[in-house]
């Protein structure tokens, strides 16, 4: 069997339907049998965005997602896509052609060391110099991006590899990989802290909804009462209403996370890494309070200073042998669940400000008015400003709904990223809140919404800023604006348009629930520019800076 065909045969085998690229000289034969494939392929119109939609699908389905480049600059713009997803553990392969073997090392047209260029931001690499070993690249490429702690792998192979013929017999070999070791020799220490914990708080991050262990936590946080806290990642493991989620921790987290956290003497972290966002001098609770923490990964155990015990093991499965572990376990902290409720009613404020110019806060308002109506709808974000608001104000009922880029933090994300939602819950309705700013890096893939009948909502939050940068800026550099006015920001309704998609414009508050509505209904791909004021800032926001004090704004959230 050609090298292109088996290549496609045994994606299609292992149950793929979509893969997300873009076309060029060395991967040409692999689009010659994409032709006869029943894989659908998706053009995008720039291949960093092929790997944002792959990234997009695999955290809205949960299966990996797979994009495609040619050699030199595919590759190379695929790089900063494949960072974005193994900062936040997502499973993903991305496939590149590469010159022939023979042409190597030769400074040949379009050649680049793509292996060792995606080395430092992939799970694993491969690159194929023998067509005998592709089955093996793809098989193991496929249980290692899923295997323990999620991640993109890369995989290279050079245009006469793929023009070779392969031994089709190699293509139902079985290859195994190293599974991570597991350790749950801390699960009774862990119950034991637990119930003598007099005020404890769970720390969920990403890696729990990786694990598909929400269930299991909703069910462990009402056994034992304990209050959740969800960093960006984390958000939706639990129902944001549900009367034990004290929503986000971080830069910009909830005042009522924050307090709760600083004041807990055991922190149950569960998928959580301890990043510099959740976890600094400004966030830390007493030296005293202890850990336990529940993760995959070893590597990221002791990042916080605390006694601590330390599982290393999945989520889903460590959360359970807790739970037995506690058996019927009695609440033991009164006093702090009294506390908790109080903070979080002393912390509750409106945010249905109905003025002029629109601030963000309203617009959050109106599209939980709707999500309330339509529960399955998914929202993306771009990052900056209108991420942390999202993160802020946003009712999330359940995983997989919010979508954001945390650990790389990559503007342009909110859009490719929808797209590849969309692709994966073609049933639902895809929303993504992006800025003026991160809008402007990706626009083009509107097209790519448009040509392939994946349609989404663009909700444009226009301040005409790098709004994020111009807090900092506002508030810690004594208002000098460098750099951060978008200048001739283009008319984004007739971009839209010149798409083939649908466009408004939104000035008035009262107009936005209304814009919103229509154009999730009307089973276009729609963009709804919302004028917003440029001088509201998103607070709380705990600076970088230890001896600077913690900005609230008129935010008590």
């Amino acid at each position: 069997m050609k090298g292109s065909r088996a290549l496609l045969k045994m994606l299609e085998d292992k149950g793929v339907e979509t893969m997300f690229g873009y076309p060029g000289g060395v991967v040409i034969p692999v689009y010659d049998e994409i032709l006869e494939s029943s894989i659908r392929h998706v053009l995008v119109r720039h291949e960093q965005c092929a790997a944002h939609m792959a990234d997009g699908f695999a955290r809205a389905s949960g299966f990996p997602g797979v994009c495609l480049a040619t050699s030199g600059p595919g590759a190379t713009n695929l790089v900063t896509g494949i960072a974005t997803a193994y900062a936040d553990s997502i499973p993903m392969i991305a496939l590149t052609g590469q010159v022939g073997t023979g042409s190597l090392g030769m400074g040949a047209f379009q050649e680049v060391d793509a292996y060792s260029l995606m080395m430092p931001i992939t799970k694993h690499n491969f690159r194929v110099l023998d067509l005998s070993r592709l089955p093996h690249a793809i098989l193991e490429a496929w249980e290692v991006c899923q295997t323990g702690r999620p991640g993109p792998v890369h995989i290279d192979i050079p245009v006469d590899q793929v023009n070779a013929d392969v031994d089709e017999s190699l293509l139902s070999e079985t290859f195994g990989i190293k599974y991570p070791k597991e350790d749950y020799s801390g699960i009774e220490e862990a119950a034991r802290w637990i119930r003598e914990a007099q005020r404890p708080v769970m720390l969920v991050g990403g890696g729990a909804i990786g694990a598909n262990a929400s269930p299991e936590i909703i069910k462990l946080a009402e056994m034992t009462n304990i209050p959740v806290i969800t960093p960006l990642m984390g958000i939706g493991t639990i129902p944001t209403s549900h009367e034990l989620c004290l929503g986000s921790l971080g830069m910009h987290g909830r005042m009522c996370s924050l307090s709760a956290f600083r004041e807990s003497d055991l922190i149950i972290a569960i998928g959580s890494k301890f990043s510099d966002r959740t976890y600094s001098p400004q966030t830390s609770p007493d030296k005293n309070s202890r850990v336990i923490h529940i993760d995959i990964d070893p590597t990221e155990f002791n990042k916080h200073g605390r006694e601590s015990v330390n599982i290393t093991g999945d989520a889903k499965k460590a959360t359970k042998l807790l739970m037995e572990q506690l058996g019927g376990y009695v609440d033991n902290h009164q006093a702090w669940d009294r506390n908790i409720q109080e903070l979080k009613v002393r912390c509750k404020c409106r945010y249905d400000y109905d003025c002029t110019p629109i601030v963000p806060q309203k617009v959050m308002y109106e599209i939980n008015r709707i999500t309330r109506e339509d529960p399955d709808i998914i929202i993306t974000t771009d990052v900056g400003q209108n991420q942390m608001w999202a993160m802020h104000y946003l009712e999330i009922s359940r995983p997989r709904q919010l979508l954001s880029s945390g650990g790389f933090g990559t503007m342009g994300f909110g859009l490719p990223s929808a797209i590849g939602a969309k692709a994966a819950c073609p049933d639902k309705k895809v929303m993504t809140i992006t800025g003026d700013g991160g809008l402007q890096m990706v626009m083009q893939e509107i097209a790519t919404s448009v040509a392939e009948d994946l349609p989404v909502v663009i909700c444009l939050l226009n301040n005409g800023w790098l709004g994020m940068v111009r807090q900092w800026q506002k508030l810690f550099w004594d208002r000098r604006y460098s750099n951060t006015l978008l200048g001739a920001d283009p008319d984004f309704v007739k971009i839209a348009q010149a798409f083939g998609a649908r466009g408004m414009r939104v000035e008035k508050s009262g107009e936005i629930y209304d814009a919103l509505k229509e154009a999730l209904n009307c089973g276009e791909t729609c963009l709804v520019e919302i004028m917003v004021d440029c001088e509201e800032d998103i607070t709380p926001m705990i600076p970088a800076n230890p001896a600077v004090p913690l900005i609230k704004g008129r935010c008590k959230f």
